[in-house]
């Protein structure tokens, strides 16, 4: 497909060219738009423009076209699309909106009347003639709006929308599911995953297709297989009654030509102790090849067996073409948390780089059967440093060298799949929001380079033993401290300390949270009457009341998890040295790295000098054909920046109202090419938060 972009080139009035590859006219006597009409850019998630308008000679000229307020605060991790002139966004609490792609002027609104807790990363798009519908998730629910009214399709599914609690072979009402990632559109079909718990009861994470028309059920592929189905053997007998998520949470990329759809899995629940699911459980952590109209497995590779470390595959994979050998490869990269890309032949699943099979460590935990080996790719060579060691702790201070260099000596640092330890704390590096995340890598079809950002974070922890056996403090050590802690400081800024709650937020609102969840954190539905009043009480006041026998059991672990806890120095920077946040160029062709440079910086040091460390980042970067990068990504100097993307210059930059969390979009109407990224921050927690988009162009 990309090839044709290359020979489809129309030539435009004041010397603009333009590719028009998925382009829509406009009225007659006007431009052709090229539009950005899937969330990565296209079916293959390349993050690819071919448009060239904006190149490398003029962007340091470019201003701001327009900007759209959506009013609301709460951080924005959308890419919007961009059809026939058309922008369609998501604000930070889900409603979904229209906007004129010249002047971000608002054509509509839809209010579900659900107030969004869940990230909500993008939308997709299906035409037929004059039916063109928006499919969209709130929330539990999929919906399918008129793309020219934002009204729901009344004959889709109930009252145009699915809810994605059901169709799972478990009570609907006890599921936790919400659509943080867009689903794809083959054909006639749309095909879905689901953000679920990381702790048990979850729901599995089936991939499902539905008929994009009427919204009924087409097919299910079982990522926790049941009897007589692939993979059923490397999970306990009936796992797939008890067991839950190995579930698409980041995205799929379609290969519309082939009729194959690519599914990305993230690790099975509960994220850190698999005594109940001991075995390699496929599929989870696994890069699946599925047939898009049957949903038959074609091939699939499993990149962490029994995952007790939470290495989901964190991103939608790319498709492209390139040579090798003289001869065309159809191509398959999926990046991952641990800093590695792996490349496959997308249509046999052959590595188009060898994959070697590294022995480790055994868990000393009661109960747990760690995998013995774990697959690595031999090229490229990883993005993110790999071994956390004494000379790499940070030196911004003698004193928080200090502070580090105690903690650190108290620690386990040994590399990649340690199993953990109890109460011990074993250095995760890099750490659990990686390298890669979810936005993504771009690849540039004409040079097959992958531009991945990575984040360079040291992430602490241990197993505890759970001694209650019953009460709200043992419903919170079960549901909650995986992510909170055992003494509830959470891991600022993703996520919140609970010391004091009961001083910001009113038992209602608590309670809310709780039922429905907020950020990265999923609703617990299977918590209710008295148990959930009890847990709200511990939560505000500490233990006060024993929950006795009311409410179902819960399923309980013998260990838990105490808590994600970055690796931060007192002053609350990271106790490493840089970078701590990285973006890298990757020939795919050879393995071999093209640049390599730090991303971001945090206002404070660079004032006092410390410049160019690169912080954590969140929203992946797109190319053009104009030789340019742009990402925003950086949580905490919230710029916008533009590279060279032969060798990694700094061309432009600009300050955005908040960080740009978020993906850009690119794409042109009546002649003139924007670039449009969502900000709204939401990651530092000195810093408010929003929902803005702005788009750029040259001046006019």
């Amino acid at each position: 497909m990309m090839h044709a972009m290359k020979l489809l080139r129309c030539l435009l009035p004041v010397a603009t060219i333009l590719f028009c590859a998925f382009a829509h006219p406009q009225e007659k006597g006007t431009h052709v738009s090229r539009d950005w009409p899937v969330w990565g850019g296209g079916p293959e998630n390349m993050h690819y423009s071919a448009l060239s308008q904006i190149n490398r000679r003029n962007a340091k000229t470019l201003v701001t076209a327009w900007t759209f307020d959506t009013e609301e605060q709460g951080g924005l991790q959308t890419t919007p699309l961009i059809v026939g002139g058309v922008l369609y966004g998501i604000t930070p609490t889900q409603k979904i909106f229209a906007l004129d792609a010249t002047s971000g002027k608002l054509l509509w609104k839809f209010d579900s009347g659900i107030k969004g807790t869940q990230p909500d990363r993008g939308l997709a798009y299906w035409s037929s003639g004059k039916d063109k519908r928006i499919l969209v998730g709130v929330m539990n629910f999929l919906y399918a709006l008129d793309a020219d009214t934002g009204k729901p399709i009344a004959g889709f599914s109930e009252s145009g929308r699915i809810d994605l609690r059901r169709d799972l072979g478990r009570d609907p009402e006890m599921q936790s599911i919400a659509l943080t990632s867009p689903g794809v559109v083959y054909k006639d079909l749309v095909i879905v995953g689901g953000r679920n718990p990381e702790t048990l009861p979850a729901p599995p994470g089936d991939v499902r297709a539905y008929d994009v028309r009427t919204g009924k059920l087409r097919w299910s592929f079982h990522t926790i297989p049941h009897p007589s189905e692939f993979g059923y053997d490397t999970w306990p007998k009936d796992a797939w009654k008890t067991s839950g998520a190995a579930n698409n949470w980041a995205g799929m990329a379609v290969d519309q030509q082939r009729g194959i759809v690519f599914v990305p899995t993230g690790s099975a629940a509960f994220d850190f102790y698999g005594a109940d699911r001991v075995g390699d459980d496929l599929f989870a952590n696994t890069l699946i090849a599925l047939n898009a109209e049957t949903g038959e497995r074609i091939w699939h590779f499993q990149g962490v067996r029994h995952d007790i470390w939470d290495r989901d595959f964190p991103s939608a994979p790319v498709l492209f073409t390139m040579k090798r050998d003289g001869k065309d490869v159809a191509a398959v990269a999926q990046t991952t948390k641990q800093g590695f890309v792996y490349l496959f032949d997308r249509v046999t699943g052959k590595p188009l780089f060898p994959i070697e099979y590294h022995k480790y460590l055994a868990s000393t935990i009661s109960g747990e059967v760690a995998a013995s080996q774990q697959p690595l790719p031999t090229k490229p060579a990883p993005y993110a440093r790999q071994l956390l060691a004494e000379d790499m702790l940070t030196t911004r201070t003698p004193e928080a060298h200090q502070w580090a260099l105690e903690q650190f000596r108290k620690s386990r640092s040994e590399g990649q799949f340690v199993p953990f330890s109890l109460v011990k704390d074993t250095m995760i590096f890099p750490g659990f929001d990686g390298g890669a995340e979810w936005g993504g890598p771009a690849v540039d079809p004409e040079t097959a380079t992958i531009y991945v950002n990575s984040n360079e974070m040291a992430w602490m922890a241990a197993l505890a033993e759970n001694t209650e056996a019953s009460g709200p403090k043992a419903t919170y050590m079960g549901q909650c401290s995986v992510c909170h802690g055992d003494k509830m400081s959470g891991s600022p800024p993703a996520i919140p300390s609970l010391s004091g709650i009961g001083g910001r937020l009113s038992p209602d609102q608590i309670t809310s949270t709780i039922k429905n969840g907020k950020g990265r954190m999923p609703g617990f539905p299977n918590l209710s009457g008295e148990q959930l009043t009890a847990l709200v009480d511990f939560l505000r006041n500490g233990e006060r009341k024993e929950l006795g026998s009311v409410g179902p059991e819960l399923l309980g672990m013998r260990y838990r998890f105490t808590g994600y806890r970055r690796f931060l120095d007192p002053d609350g920077y990271p106790a490493i040295a840089p970078p701590w946040g990285t973006l890298n160029a990757i020939n795919l062709k050879t393995g071999e790295y093209v640049w390599k440079i730090n991303l971001g910086e945090y206002p404070k040091l660079a004032a006092r000098g410390m410049k160019n460390t690169g912080t954590e980042n969140y929203g992946g970067p797109v190319v053009t054909a104009g030789g340019l990068l742009f990402i925003g990504a950086t949580s905490f100097d919230k710029k916008f920046r533009a590279f060279d993307k032969s060798n990694g210059e700094l061309l432009w930059e600009t300050t955005l109202p908040f960080a740009g969390n978020a993906t850009p979009a690119i794409y042109a109407v009546n002649g003139r090419q924007y670039v449009v990224i969502a900000a709204g921050g939401g990651k530092d927690p000195k810093s408010p938060s929003g929902g803005v988009y702005v788009a750029f162009a040259l001046p006019k």
